[in-house]
């Protein structure tokens, strides 16, 4: 018996995510009294893998060839699933991410196992195995009962505090057996640079349409690049076109959960707190004292986001210095 934790790497480098998958593994395998599993499908350095037994992999398997350098569903799925069978795992999980999103079905038809999506705490119990999980858009919590022989979970993004557990580094190489021709070709990747990833963001700083222009957003980017955070904003603001859709956040945008999430003329309607909500601390600027924004805010301003921001980039630019 074993829990396997599927790390996804990015260009050969794991990140937090990666990391807080594997600390709650470890976290779930205590509980279980079994050891934890690290897969990791693609081409990634030994001291890059290394890093993964710092937070509590027992042994890290890795799958390298060709066939597995770029995502493909189907393949990953299949690559898993041997792992699966031959660690012998009850429990597999993955972040609930995009890429989680798309081989945690998968994987629950392949294993006839039960699926928990989104879930963000240990079990409750163990036996029998019931998990938490936000429902309803993040506006109440469930207790779901998984009780299949193999449980597959995905974790909501920071919702687990990395836990360093360093164990022996063990690695050992895993050669599934004939994987079926990729259903997509990849001929080339255009990738974002010079600024910092929504997914990655530690902090999130965003704008909605009390900032009534996009001629007003030199304020956002700057207090961004001094905090050295992500920029965002909700849905009505990408529409408009004053910011790219790729900053959209929210139920029908980017799902984020960032440390510190910054909302400056931004309403708070329930499809933009379905995106945020996960947020560990959320600061709003508003007008409007009733706005649905500071039910949600652990600290909130009533005063114009345009003469509120330059005295925020002030503030920090002098703690900075």
């Amino acid at each position: 018996m074993a829990v396997l934790v599927y790390t996804e790497n990015w260009d050969g480098a794991f990140k937090k995510q990666s990391f807080e998958l594997v600390s709650y593994a470890n976290a779930i395998a205590e509980m279980l009294n079994v050891p934890v599993i690290a897969l990791s499908i693609g081409e990634v350095k030994e001291e890059e893998l290394l890093k993964l037994s710092n937070y509590g992999a027992d042994k890290v398997l890795k799958v390298e060839n060709d066939q597995v350098n770029t995502l493909d569903n189907q393949i990953f799925t299949q690559v898993i699933g041997e792992a699966v069978a031959n660690e012998n795992a009850s429990v597999v999980i993955l972040a609930h991410s995009n890429t989680g999103k798309a081989l945690a079905p998968r994987l629950s038809v392949r294993l006839k196992a039960g699926l928990a999506t989104g879930v963000n705490q240990v079990p409750v119990t163990v036996e029998p195995f019931v998990i938490r999980k936000k429902v309803f858009s993040g506006k109440a919590f469930t207790h779901v009962n998984v009780k299949t022989p193999v449980k597959v979970l995905t974790l909501a993004q920071n919702s687990f505090e990395l836990v360093e557990n360093k164990k022996e580094f063990n690695t050992e190489s895993l050669s599934p057996a004939a994987l079926p021709k990729a259903a997509t070709e990849v001929r080339s990747t255009n990738k974002q640079t010079g600024k910092i990833l929504l997914a990655d963001a530690e902090i999130v700083v965003s704008g909605g349409r009390g900032m009534r222009g996009k001629e007003n957003w030199d304020p956002i980017e700057e207090l961004a690049e001094i905090l050295k955070a992500g920029t965002a904003c909700s849905r009505p603001v990408s529409d408009e076109g004053w910011r790219p859709h790729s900053e959209h956040t929210g139920q029908t945008g980017k799902i984020i959960a960032p440390n510190l999430y910054f909302a400056f003329g931004i309403s708070g309607a329930i499809q933009h707190l379905a995106g945020v909500s996960s947020s560990k601390c959320i600061v709003a600027v508003n007008t409007d004292p009733d706005a649905p924004i500071f039910e949600a805010a652990d600290y909130g301003i009533i005063g114009d986001a345009q003469k509120v921001l330059p005295e925020l980039v002030s503030a920090f630019k002098k703690m900075k210095s």
